[in-house]
């Protein structure tokens, strides 16, 4: 189901995800201080392309609660509506259930990345 799941997923949204998440990223690598930012936005752009066969576990301390909110006020909120969005049309087919599923996942990720990470699951 993973490649699989993954090639449809790209075809039918996953593009426009990872681009928002590329773009977000781009945006933040204009300024110095925001290539930190930035660099962990193309991490996430990749799991927006391919989220099949992938899991987001979430951690991290009072540096990366600083960081979400700032994120969550500058770029999150639109990053995670998208995903939302797409995720509510997807689930309105039975078939698209588990790619609705994907795109909350990434609306999670996209109201707090930082402290997270991305593991394969096996």
């Amino acid at each position: 189901m993973g490649c699989l799941g993954n090639l449809i997923w790209f075809l039918f949204g996953g593009v426009w995800l990872g681009l928002g998440w590329v773009l977000a990223g781009a945006l933040w690598c204009v300024t110095i201080v925001g290539i930190p930012i930035g660099i962990q936005c193309f991490k996430f752009a990749q799991l927006s392309f391919f989220p099949f066969g992938k899991e987001v576990r979430y951690g991290g301390g009072s540096g990366a609660m600083l960081l979400n909110i700032l994120w969550l006020v500058v770029s999150g909120l639109p990053l995670a509506t998208e995903a939302a969005l797409i995720g509510c049309l997807w689930c309105l087919t039975i078939v698209g259930i588990p790619i609705g599923k994907q795109c909350f996942k990434i609306a999670k990720l996209a109201l707090m990345p930082f402290g997270a990470s991305v593991v394969t699951c096996s």
